[in-house]
């Protein structure tokens, strides 16, 4: 027995990580043709649009793919970013685990340094070829060009060939790789990938020229370079028990204090003192000398604690304005009636690190009706186009009871039927992917409850926005009716018994009996025209506040001619409708100037100190923010209260009302 132990021993070597990944190509994207292609493009695009934020350019990335015979294609990715130093561009393209982000605790697309390296080596694997790389900076007059493969054995760039060559750009990367593939169309295509780039990555300017030779432009919608991350350590809340152990055992701190203070983030030696106090470990003990109970009390103790959230600069959400326009800059054609502000929720932590879930629904216009809704899934801003139901996110989707919210579920759980389409967006310093091909994200608890918080946030938006049209639709239909129809009615009744007609307005309140509130706001030659029509269908004079959460700096003086009464926070306005008659009209009708379409493209509009019951177009504000400013006579009238009287409205409590989402 010991002799086949010892001929067991023999054949036990250890293998390159690149072998390992070779025989395994699957893990890393490459399973298919088909997704194999689109592997290929998405790696050097993360990579283009890293290195372009990191260096502060706005992205303008081309995107080529040639076909050459039945099933191979070249891939050609360039970009204006910083290029790549000579010495590091082998080691960059050509190493698996190679780069600078893994140990980073910053946002970034490329987290493991495998991606662009695995394309090179499945390209060599497929085709045999070489891959082709061309890099200049700034302050060199040539690029630097080679042709290069990975040595599997020893994981290791080999150069073939490199040269240095003219090239007009002034700084940038090229990037030219021959892989088995095959090209499609339809949602998961190398067309569905970049125009989620695009959506999610507003300020970069994407070409893609795709086989048929038709250049596609995804044109930039935004200016503004997302800032740059900056790298944290671990925030304390989630870290393992393993992960502490290891962190005091090479940590040069010589205290436990010290140790607290200045490897983890929003730990102050007043805080790491208390910590130690809790968990009962000498503040002055060694890190290295740390027991396994010891590190046990240390985590409960961080439990108990006050510890700040974790900072936000290490993350780069994009914002609920830039989600906004990227949708409306890509989706702009299927031409949708809503576009619910998206939610930025505030950051969280897991295992020790930040993240943040962003949200936007996109309703009606010309999106099917009959079909599934569709989950557009991001995580560091790139698409996820895989593996969509093994993801945190769509099971998160599938978990909110849709039907509160205006859309259909059948059974009451999984993705809602209806004319939709959900973005949402993970951005964290460690995304917790399922695989190295990072296809999905794992159903961390954490993530998963934050997501379905933000679903239910921007769902509630989407529901008041469909209450709001269904009650508009409701009272036009009415007031058509008995606008059109019993003027009709007492023409020719009038006209049978040879009598005038009478006078409808006291009829037409009667049966209406409604104060309706139309509202509209237009963009035209770079202009809002906001427009709000007061309809007093009641038999009695009404008197209320009414509540518009613009941009008050932003309106034209000349075009607005009824002044509010209040100006709060500089977007609270409110103006006071005296003694509105019976049958009368009133309009409010103004112009924003300086403000872009996507930044406002819905009224908010709210009244107070009226029946909620007696209201049509609008909400009632929710508490009613002015009913205090509002007494009661004995005769059930509303007065206005002398000012300075006791019980004036407080405007600060009504702007947090108008903004309590619950």
């Amino acid at each position: 027995m010991s002799s086949i132990a010892h001929e067991l021993a023999k054949k036990q070597k250890e293998i390159s990580v690149s072998e390992f990944f070779e025989k395994n190509k699957q893990i890393l994207g490459f399973d298919s043709l088909t997704r194999a292609l689109i592997t290929s493009v998405k790696e050097p695009v993360d990579n283009s649009l890293d290195a372009c934020e990191d260096a502060s350019i706005l992205p303008e990335i081309l995107v080529r793919v040639e076909k050459n015979d039945n099933s191979e294609y070249t891939v050609t990715v360039e970009d204006n970013g910083p290029g790549i130093v000579k010495k590091q561009v082998p080691n960059v393209f050509a190493r698996l685990l190679y780069g600078s982000r893994f140990h980073t605790r910053a946002q970034k697309r490329g987290q493991q340094g495998i991606g662009v390296s695995a394309v090179v080596m499945y390209g060599q694997l497929t085709t045999g070829k070489a891959t082709r790389v061309r890099s200049k900076i700034s302050d060199e007059d040539v690029a630097y060009e080679c042709d290069l493969i990975l040595d599997t054995k020893k994981n290791r760039p080999d150069i073939i060939k490199d040269d240095f060559v003219i090239w007009d750009r002034p700084h940038g990367t090229s990037f030219q790789v021959h892989v088995k593939g095959k090209y499609i169309g339809g949602k998961q295509s190398i067309f569905e990938y970049l125009k989620g780039v695009a959506i999610v990555n507003p300020h970069a300017k994407i070409t893609f020229v795709p086989p048929e030779g038709n250049a596609i432009v995804f044109e930039r919608a935004s200016d503004q370079v997302p800032p740059p991350t900056k790298e944290i350590k671990p925030h304390p809340e989630g870290v393992e028990l393993g992960e502490l152990l290891s962190m005091a055992k090479y940590t040069e701190s010589l205290k436990m204090t010290s140790f607290l203070n200045t490897e983890f983030s929003r730990i102050s030696y007043r805080v790491a003192r208390e910590v130690c106090e809790l968990a009962g470990v000498p503040p002055d003990q060694k890190p290295d000398q740390m027991t396994l109970e010891q590190a046990g009390a240390i985590l409960e103790a961080i439990k108990k604690v006050k510890i700040m959230s974790p900072e936000t600069d290490c993350l780069s959400p994009i914002g609920e304005t830039l989600i906004r326009k990227g949708l409306k800059n890509v989706l702009g054609p299927l031409k949708a009636d809503f576009y619910a502000p998206p939610i930025t929720r505030e950051p969280k932590v897991f295992a020790g690190n930040p993240f943040v879930v962003e949200v936007g629904i996109v309703y009606g216009g010309e999106l099917n009706k009959e079909e599934p809704v569709q989950i557009l899934r991001f995580a560091n801003r790139v698409p996820l186009m895989y593996q969509q139901g093994a993801c945190a996110i769509t099971q998160a989707v599938e978990a909110v009871d849709w039907r509160r919210y205006g859309l259909e579920q059948r059974g009451g759980t999984g993705i809602p039927f209806g004319p939709a389409i959900v973005l949402v967006h993970v951005a964290s310093t460690k995304i917790p992917f399922t695989s190295e091909s990072k296809e999905a994200i794992a159903n961390i608890p954490e993530i998963r409850e934050e997501i379905e918080l933000a679903l239910k946030a921007c769902a509630r938006r989407l529901k008041t926005h469909l209450n709001k049209a269904a009650k508009r639709s409701k009272a036009r239909v009415k007031f058509e009716i008995v606008q059109d129809i019993i003027p009709m009615i007492a023409q020719k009744s009038a006209k049978i018994v040879g009598k005038p007609v009478p006078k409808l307005a006291g009829t037409i309140t009667k049966i209406m009996n409604v104060v309706w509130i139309d509202e509209d706001v237009k963009f035209e030659k770079s202009r809002h025209h906001i427009s709000v029509k007061i309809y007093n269908y009641t038999p009695k004079s009404q008197s209320f506040h009414l509540h518009m959460l613009l941009p008050f700096d932003k309106v034209d003086p000349k075009t607005l001619k009824e002044k509010p009464i209040e100006v709060r926070e500089g977007n609270k306005v409110t103006w006071d409708i005296k003694r509105l008659a019976s049958t009368e009209i009133l309009e409010l009708n103004f112009d924003l100037h300086g403000v872009s379409q996507e930044q406002y493209d819905e009224n908010e509009v709210y009244v107070s100190g009226i029946d909620p019951a007696s209201v049509i177009g609008v909400e009632v504000l929710p508490g009613d923010w002015d009913l205090e400013h509002l007494k009661i006579t004995e005769e059930g009238a509303p007065e206005e209260k002398e000012e300075g009287e006791e019980g004036e409205v407080d405007y600060d409590e009504g702007a947090e009302a108008i903004n309590n989402e619950e």
